[in-house]
């Protein structure tokens, strides 16, 4: 570890050095001036060794540089990969999830039945062979690379969801029942033909 000691001269008292080891190396910087003295004062700076220095230089060095390739590799790995939530076969069964973001997530097999999805994100999301049934996704984001393949949709509310077009030709084939807390059917919400 090192020591920095600085000294000044004239109006400033000098701090005496902490250790009596001969410095490594000497910083002088003349002439440097304060605001509100008229003279120029002489500024040294002294960094004194101690026995283990340069062990705790090669030790800081080598923290800051693992510091540095850390924060580093976060800035090139693709954000979708880092933070992908993987759920599969979770069970949200009659969970109030309003506004939750499944962004990207895959939730393959998960049991969303009587959910209350209202305005949740599932941009992005593989909902594949999950359980919708009776569940409430009125103004739930649905948008990007979205998949409800397989998924099990009786009675669940689709209101003001936005889906691509082929995903709404596809849930409007299995398409069945009626939501028990809304009271609206599932075709209907989906705008079914």
């Amino acid at each position: 570890m090192a020591l920095l000691n600085v000294s000044m001269s004239s109006e400033f008292t000098q701090i005496p050095p902490i250790s009596s080891t001969k410095p490594l190396f000497t910083l002088t910087n003349p002439l440097v001036s304060f605001p509100g003295h008229s003279s120029p004062q002489l500024l040294k700076c002294q960094i004194k060794s101690q026995e283990n220095f340069l062990f705790s230089l090669c030790e800081s060095v080598t923290k800051t540089s693992l510091l540095a390739l850390v924060s580093a590799s976060l800035f090139f790995v693709d954000p979708a990969l880092a933070f992908k939530s993987i759920l599969r076969q979770a069970n949200f069964k009659g969970a109030k999830l309003l506004g939750a973001s499944f962004f990207d997530a895959d939730l393959t097999g998960a049991d969303l039945s009587d959910a209350d999805l209202r305005s949740a994100d599932f941009s992005l999301a593989n909902v594949t062979k999950a359980n919708l049934s009776n569940a409430n996704l009125e103004g739930a984001l649905a948008t990007g690379n979205t998949s409800f393949r397989g998924s099990n949709i009786t009675g669940a509310d689709f209101t003001d969801v936005p889906l691509r077009d082929d995903q709404r030709e596809y849930l409007c084939k299995v398409a069945d029942g009626v939501n028990p807390t809304t009271g609206n059917a599932t075709r209907d919400t989906l705008l079914c033909n």
